[in-house]
């Protein structure tokens, strides 16, 4: 998981401190409701290690209300009256109670606020992750991301640390709804070579928010909140669920929000000489999203693009790419061509979506 790229440091280690048996859901006190007392406050500053309930702090750390201001910017929250921003250096902690050997994902959401090249840093004891922030794909200035890891102990620290250095430690980047779900890995069956191939199994997506959760880039199969997929690009994919989306098949799918630079993939066995259908649902999310796409779907060196005339208002159509493997590991990759804009709101990414992936041999060949 070396270089794997995401902002937000969640660092997992062995721990003696008290420790919360998970769920899936919101970590204890993971939307910061509970805040600090009077007396460990310091304007927005808290002080002393334990201020936050439920967590250990580090450095600068400021606790902040729903329309607080910073000069002429108004700060927004995403789920509730407050959340957490990390100055310099500065991070929060929270031991948990896990299972060895089992994966999770942690989901968060996170903004910018004044700072331009923010980035957190994720990890989990030996392995860590950093996630860039320059892009952000929702108007409103916060995206939730997720990032997943197997549990290498029973108990394990969960660290949100902000790396960055900047002349005014108050422009470090806000933190709200931080969750945690166990994710367990689906396996290809006669019925479908593809791993998790309509997306129904990945991350904790939070009840309160209507984004969806990023997947971001460069991550790696294991260590995929995705389970089966990496994200092979230099932007994130969009994890999409069926109560704020238009969804083709079952709960789940992918949207595609940044043209060829967000682009999931999956390497699968294959029998050299063998003929195989790879077949697809590409559609819209329902959220706005105009005008024409095209998703081009690979399957090692065979390809089809597949065009889709967008309303925004939902819909979907398939596709089916035939191929014949020249390897016992054929890799299946999906990107947008073009880039899009909501058509309601020119400064959030969006793009189209795939679902239910299916590969399987066609008998006789």
């Amino acid at each position: 998981m070396r270089g794997a790229m995401l902002p937000l440091s969640v660092l997992l280690l062995a721990t003696c401190h008290f420790a919360f048996s998970i769920k899936d859901g919101l970590v204890e006190n993971g939307n910061f409701e509970v805040g600090p007392k009077p007396s460990e406050l310091k304007g927005t500053e808290m002080i002393g290690r334990y201020a936050l309930p439920k967590w250990e702090i580090s450095g600068f750390v400021e606790y902040i209300k729903a329309g607080q201001k910073q000069g002429d910017m108004l700060l927004v929250v995403p789920e509730g009256a407050y959340a957490v921003r990390l100055g310099n250096e500065a991070s929060i902690k929270q031991v948990l109670n896990v299972t060895k050997g089992m994966y999770y994902s942690i989901t968060f959401s996170a903004a910018r606020t004044c700072a331009q090249e923010e980035e957190l840093n994720i990890s989990i004891s030996p392995e860590w992750g950093v996630l860039p922030m320059q892009t952000m794909y929702s108007s409103n200035g916060w995206d939730s991301y997720a990032w997943a890891f197997k549990a290498l102990l029973d108990i394990v620290e969960l660290v949100v640390h902000n790396p960055g250095v900047e002349e005014d430690p108050a422009c470090g980047p806000l933190i709200d709804s931080v969750a945690i779900k166990a994710l367990y890995p689906p396996r290809p069956t006669n019925k479908n070579l593809m791993k998790n191939g309509g997306f129904e199994e990945g991350p904790y997506l939070l009840p309160n928010t209507s984004w969806g959760v990023l997947i971001p880039p460069n991550i790696e199969d294991k260590h995929s909140p995705l389970p089966g997929w990496m994200v092979e690009s230099l932007k994130a994919v969009k994890f999409i669920d069926v109560e704020h989306f238009s969804v083709p098949q079952g709960r789940r799918a992918i949207e595609l929000v940044a043209g060829k630079e967000s682009a999931i993939a999956q390497v699968v066995r294959t029998i050299i000489g063998k003929t195989y259908t790879l077949s697809f649902a590409v559609g819209d999310a329902s959220n706005s999203c105009e005008g024409s796409m095209v998703v081009e779907a690979f399957a090692g060196k065979d390809t089809l693009k597949v065009p889709y005339e967008s309303k925004g208002k939902g819909g979907f159509k398939r596709a089916v790419l035939k191929f014949v493997a020249a390897s016992s590991r054929t890799r299946i990759m999906f990107y947008s061509t073009f880039y899009t804009m909501r058509s309601d709101d020119f400064s959030s990414l969006c793009g189209p979506v795939v679902d239910d992936v299916k590969l399987l041999s066609l008998r006789g060949t």
